[in-house]
């Protein structure tokens, strides 16, 4: 029993965690539903949307890695990475992340350029910009939002091949939740985070009153943010129920981390956060009016 727990991992399970797989996975998601909701139904763009997509995310992850690499080490949450164990070795790790970034963007290209452009915007500011600032401001979190908003926003522009409103409106949905979300995780980590010197959560002093209070903030301008879909028309009833109900218990959620500032209550937010926005985004695609695809018919 001991030898099997201690056997070490496959290079398959190396590289799944190298490139942080099931992150990937759930942006790739994200990306999808931007497409269908933007009027994608071509199989083979849905193919390069999807490797492509995983690839460029990888490659981010794998390049995050490999800046934090010492950083890793002291963390309990990371320390058994494949870097800090020596299960890759470095000059992998640059291989793995130049290959998948060079063959996910040709993917991406294959769909169109913008979707190829907005793939290498993300990797070059989330680990160029994003990735160095963790440790000097808690405006990192801001700065990350952006590349963490663009999977709708590039899916939406692999259907259309243009920037506009439509993409706009994913992206700005996205981007809302990305602050609750990610300082919810901050809070949980907060300890292990301060290891490694990141101060991520909006208040100097931590986890307090004045985080969770930004915390809830955010957490309700989502609900009308949410809705926004519903209020152009482009989605019916279907959106404004669930969105509300969701958006209602996103924010209990937060109202109880801002009542209690117990981290028990920032992982249940930590949590559902996973669980609303792909919950919220595949609603938009099955809940599209014919008024919105109407839309996309004179756009196109």
């Amino acid at each position: 029993m001991s030898e099997a727990i201690q056997k070490p991992p496959t290079k398959f399970k190396t590289y799944l965690v190298f490139t942080k797989f099931r992150l990937s996975f759930l942006v790739i998601l994200s990306a999808l539903t931007g497409y269908l909701f933007a009027g994608g139904q071509n199989w083979l763009e849905i193919t390069y949307l999807m490797l492509g997509g995983t690839l460029v995310t990888g490659a981010s992850n794998g390049a995050n890695q490999i800046w934090e690499r010492d950083l890793d080490k002291i963390m309990n949450r990371t320390n058994r990475r494949p870097l800090p164990t020596g299960q890759m070795q470095l000059k992998e790790a640059y291989i793995v992340v130049v290959l998948f970034l060079l063959v996910g963007t040709y993917l991406l290209y294959l769909i169109n350029l913008k979707s190829a452009l907005l793939g290498v915007l993300a990797f070059a500011s989330y680990v160029f910009v994003y990735t160095p600032l963790k440790q000097i401001t808690p405006w990192a979190v801001f700065v990350g939002a952006f590349p963490g908003a663009i999977p709708p926003f590039l899916g939406a522009i692999a259907a259309t091949d243009a920037f506009g409103f439509v993409p706009g409106i994913l992206f700005f949905v996205q981007f809302t939740w990305q602050f609750p979300h990610f300082w919810a995780i901050a809070w949980v980590l907060y300890d292990d985070y301060k290891k490694a010197g990141f101060s991520l959560l909006p208040s100097k002093t931590g986890k307090d009153k004045a985080s969770a209070f930004q915390i809830m903030a955010y957490s309700l301008a989502l609900i009308p943010f949410s809705l926004m879909p519903w209020i152009l028309g482009w989605a019916g009833y279907v959106t404004l129920i669930a969105a509300s109900i969701m958006g209602i218990w996103f924010f209990y959620l937060s109202y109880k981390l801002y009542h209690s500032c117990e981290t028990s209550d920032a992982r249940k937010l930590m949590f559902a956060s996973f669980v609303y926005l792909p919950i919220i985004q595949f609603i938009y695609v099955f809940d599209r009016t014919d008024r919105f695809i109407d839309l996309l018919k004179t756009l196109s």
